[in-house]
């Protein structure tokens, strides 16, 4: 089974709704796995945005990013340019994938707008996914 691991720099939006999309989309297909440089926690924000589509992350727990984790992986997608900057050397057999996706946890001017701001991320995150599970499936990458 191919594990699929997903870094960003908290932890807390991007990488942890691509890990509930890919274990949602995935099936029992892959090990997936999320990790942060700085893990902050799950962002409450990010868990609205995923139980609004019918995906409960509410479980999910933050990891710091670390060697053993890195190692265990065959592919890697660093979700914005902290990730991808702050990551330690990857093995060459590891596959690194970069998608350079915008924080949604920033200011916003209203409630609403932060909900448009963390929907809007969370559906190219969605899109983003089904295009690298097919791939993968494919074995293009």
């Amino acid at each position: 089974m191919k594990t699929i691991l997903f870094i960003c720099g908290g932890n807390s939006c991007r990488s942890q709704m691509a890990e509930g999309f890919a274990r949602f989309l995935g099936g029992d297909r892959f090990k997936i796995r999320s990790a942060g440089i700085f893990p902050v926690g799950v962002h409450p924000m990010a868990i609205w945005a995923m139980t609004e589509i019918g995906i409960d992350i509410s479980d999910h727990a933050c990891t710091m990013l670390n060697k053993d984790i890195i190692a265990e992986s065959d592919y890697i997608v660093t979700l914005c340019r902290e990730a991808r900057d702050d990551c330690p050397p990857l093995p060459p057999e590891v596959k690194h994938i970069h998608w350079d996706i915008e924080n949604p946890d920033k200011a916003y001017v209203s409630e609403e707008a932060r909900q448009a701001g963390f929907a809007r991320v969370r559906d190219e995150i969605k899109r983003r996914i089904e295009q690298l599970l097919i791939q993968i499936d494919k074995g293009e990458i």
